[in-house]
């Protein structure tokens, strides 16, 4: 197999993008990643959820101009997918060992070597999250921040666990069927978009069930047995130095394991947003909550946002039009230099 295919420019209103897939070679398989942007800037490493790749779990927030803006002005992203998530990726055999999580994060630190990165940034979802920040755990030399959504640090409490042993048991009698995927959505997703007998389910979460049924069941069934045999990292939390955001939904069944990482976090390295009326996957569902703390964010590392768009009511640079409520202590000169403070913002709904 190929290392790479061809490449291919995109144009996303005034971005010109460079996008390329590659297949890098690591010490436990072949991993798929998909670059975007220039390689002579910066690397934003990003790692999916359970059964997503990077399409279906972070299109909403990369399709949004003003993250764009920020995001491709800044970074070369390298969207890593988890074995077998990929587009078009076939089943791997049964009788394969699983990888464990540990091999996961050693794949990363493969595919940064692959690319000659050192230092990086990274971005992941609930599973994802976990990875990398189990990779920063490893390889803290290579990690310049961490922006985490919906994390995880615990072992699965029994609940966790045994609703994914019923996912992992329906995955290889049944498949991808319609029960894995409504499982799955609640998993992703707040009850006001998952809809009711009265009102129908989003845009996003139709688009999301259309790209579930696009994964190979064993493939996710794997990655779901490594994340349900994965270890407490909570302990080598209070090691990490690079600063850390994290975000998770109010509505998300992951809500108390991503405060309680939050509170085992240095506070002068960490902060927490919590957006209201949200799920797990806060990057497709609310992505827009994630402006303004990505920007301070981003800030702190001298990074800004492009200026030839106009500034948006979602902007720091206008926070007085802004409808989220950002305590005055993230606004002081402090949270832009080498601390952050914890934090809560809330989405203002229109009814």
């Amino acid at each position: 197999m190929d290392d790479s295919t061809d490449s291919i420019s995109i144009n996303i209103g005034s971005f010109s993008i460079d996008y390329k897939d590659y297949y890098v070679k690591t010490g436990s398989g072949l991993v798929s990643v998909a670059v975007y942007g220039d390689r002579d800037k910066p690397g934003l490493v990003t790692y999916p959820d359970l059964a997503l790749n990077y399409a279906s779990c972070f299109q909403g927030l990369f399709m949004c101009p003003e993250a764009l803006s920020l995001l491709l002005h800044n970074f070369c992203i390298y969207h890593i997918s988890p074995p077998g998530h990929e587009w078009g990726a076939g089943a791997m055999s049964r009788d394969a060992s699983s990888p464990s999580v540990d091999d996961l994060a050693d794949q990363i630190a493969d595919v940064l070597d692959y690319f000659g990165l050192g230092e990086v940034m990274c971005m992941g979802v609930t599973a994802g999250a976990y990875i990398l920040t189990l990779f920063a755990m490893k390889y803290r030399q290579r990690v310049l921040g961490l922006i985490l959504i919906s994390p995880l640090c615990r072992t699965p409490s029994w609940t966790e666990w045994l609703y994914n042993k019923v996912i992992s048991n329906l995955l290889y009698f049944y498949g991808m069927c319609a029960v894995v995927k409504e499982m799955l959505v609640k998993r992703y997703f707040g009850k006001e978009v998952r809809g009711s007998s009265l009102v129908s389910e989003s845009d996003v979460v139709q688009a999301c069930r259309k790209w579930l049924g696009d994964r190979e069941s064993t493939n996710v069934m794997q990655f779901l047995e490594a994340m349900n045999s994965r270890p407490d990292i909570t302990e080598e939390l209070k090691n990490l130095r690079c600063r850390s955001l994290i975000f998770v939904g109010e509505d998300s069944c992951f809500h108390s394991e991503a405060v309680h990482m939050a509170t085992k976090l240095d506070r002068r390295f960490s902060a927490l947003v919590e957006v209201q009326s949200c799920g797990s996957l806060v990057t497709e569902e609310q992505p827009n909550a994630m402006l303004i703390p990505l920007e301070y964010f981003l800030m702190g590392y001298g990074l800004y946002r492009q200026s030839h768009l106009s500034v948006s009511p979602r902007s720091p640079l206008s926070p007085s039009l802004s409808p989220y409520c950002i305590s005055p202590e993230l606004l002081s000169p402090e949270s832009m230099g080498l601390k952050l403070k914890p934090i809560k913002t809330r989405i203002t709904l229109e009814v």
